[in-house]
């Protein structure tokens, strides 16, 4: 029959995996993000931004896959597409994909997804109208053909992450997806990784993220520096995290509770806790009662989804912040920094940064206009984060349990490095794009 792997995206790159498994007539793909870094190369929004999907398939934007798009009337000759988690950059680019494609993802990424798009105007770029996912949780197995899936939860930045352990003709594939092990769930990953150890994969496809410039901090230790920063700071503090980042919505609302203080998020951020509150499985601050207020901008339109939040929650307004500055710890990203204007933080006020740094050209510009604005109201940033992704000592560790036969570094860019570094470890082979490798 013979089983191979092709990568269509993650390679030398962080970000953007679209990994194809091929056995016999079989076709899964394992992710469907979009590539940032290669966008980012023919593209700059708003001004400069793609008319179709056609023109990204041209553009090698998206793979050149028959019949896959809506745009293509030729029949698809992939028979499901599973995603890991619903970081953009491993989700986004399903918008494209024919919708009696199935696609089949964590109960918590489906709803994730469904939450941004109620949230976000529909775009070229991500529109998942019409797509009916298809959920699963840990213990569940997909079968395709000759494919059995096995999905097992793991830890990272966003809840509903996951691994696969992937059975062929040829043996078994484990994909690692996002994962980590320094996290607050290290046991999640754990599970994962001794599911796979038992399995004596042929072939590992693991991230690689984490390869320079290594930050090692615990979501612990992280509220630590939180709590010191905030009982010092004798005015408003500001604060910017991803808002799918449960675990850091839950540090600093803790710290806020400990500090006499108040937590204000975005509609956005309180939107998305709402719709998660449905899950058992995860732990989550109230938004009544809880000590959360829902920071409420002043407009004349709101949408029906700022309706429902609004009303499910308690509110303040700016110009309330700015008169309550000691008793709030506000999350606010880098568009709505214009209401630091009607808020302007007094004295002895500061800024948090707990989320990525810049790493490419565009996100460094916006960091320095962030600057401009910190430097105009004298507030002093920190940056106290703990990193989605395993470390390389980590990363070392967990293959050395599994014992693969072969390994693919990707979401990464230095697989040189990372060759050097596990090479005792099995076969470490650098995949190069659109290149079909037989297992």
């Amino acid at each position: 029959m013979g089983t191979s792997i092709t990568f269509y995206g993650g390679v030398n790159e962080v970000g953007g995996n679209k990994v194809l498994l091929k056995d016999g007539d079989v076709n899964v793909l394992f992710d469907f993000g979009i590539s940032f870094s290669l966008r980012g190369r023919f593209y700059s929004d708003p001004f400069l931004s793609p008319k179709s999907g056609t023109d990204l398939l041209k553009l090698g934007i998206l793979p050149d896959l028959k019949g896959l798009y809506v745009f293509d009337h030729s029949n698809p000759e992939i028979d499901a597409v599973f995603l890991s988690h619903s970081h953009m950059d491993h989700s986004a680019h399903i918008s494209f994909l024919k919708r009696h494609i199935p696609i089949y993802c964590g109960e918590t990424t489906a709803t994730i997804l469904y939450a941004l798009s109620e949230m976000h105007a529909t775009s070229l770029e991500f529109n998942i109208s019409g797509i009916e996912f298809k959920t699963f949780r840990t213990g569940d197995r997909i079968k395709k053909g000759s494919i059995e899936v096995r999905p097992i939860h793991v830890d990272h930045s966003v809840p509903g992450s996951y691994g696969f352990i992937i059975y062929t003709s040829s043996g078994a594939i484990v994909y690692t997806g996002d994962f980590r092990r320094h996290g607050l769930r290290p046991e999640l990953t754990e599970d994962f990784l001794l599911a796979s150890a038992d399995e004596r994969p042929e072939a590992v496809i693991c991230e690689s993220t984490n390869m320079t410039e290594v930050e090692f901090s615990s979501e612990s230790e992280v509220m630590a520096k939180l709590n010191h920063i905030v009982s010092g700071a004798p005015s408003l503090v500001l604060a910017e995290f991803a808002y799918a980042d449960i675990d850091r919505l839950n540090s600093f609302h803790r710290v806020a509770s400990e500090n006499n203080r108040q937590l204000a998020i975005s509609l956005r951020q309180a939107y998305l806790l709402h719709k998660l509150r449905g899950d058992q499985h995860l732990k989550m601050p109230e938004l009544k009662g809880g000590n959360i207020l829902i920071f409420q901008k002043e407009k004349k339109r709101y949408f029906r989804w700022e309706h429902e939040i609004i009303n499910a929650g308690e509110t303040i307004s700016p110009s309330e912040i700015s008169r309550k500055q000691d008793k709030i710890i506000l999350s606010i990203s880098f568009p709505d920094l214009s209401w630091l204007v009607d808020i302007n933080p007094s004295p002895g006020s500061c800024y948090i940064l707990s989320a990525s740094e810049p790493f490419n050209e565009e996100m460094e510009m916006d960091f320095e206009r962030l600057v401009s604005w910190l430097e105009h109201y004298g507030l002093p940033q920190y940056h106290v984060h703990v990193s989605g992704h395993v470390t390389p000592l980590h990363l070392r560790e967990a293959l050395k349990m599994i014992k693969p036969k072969r390994i693919f570094p990707i979401h990464g860019e230095h697989p040189r490095l990372f060759g050097g570094f596990m090479k005792d470890l099995g076969e470490v082979i650098m995949p190069e794009k659109g290149k079909a490798y037989k297992i």
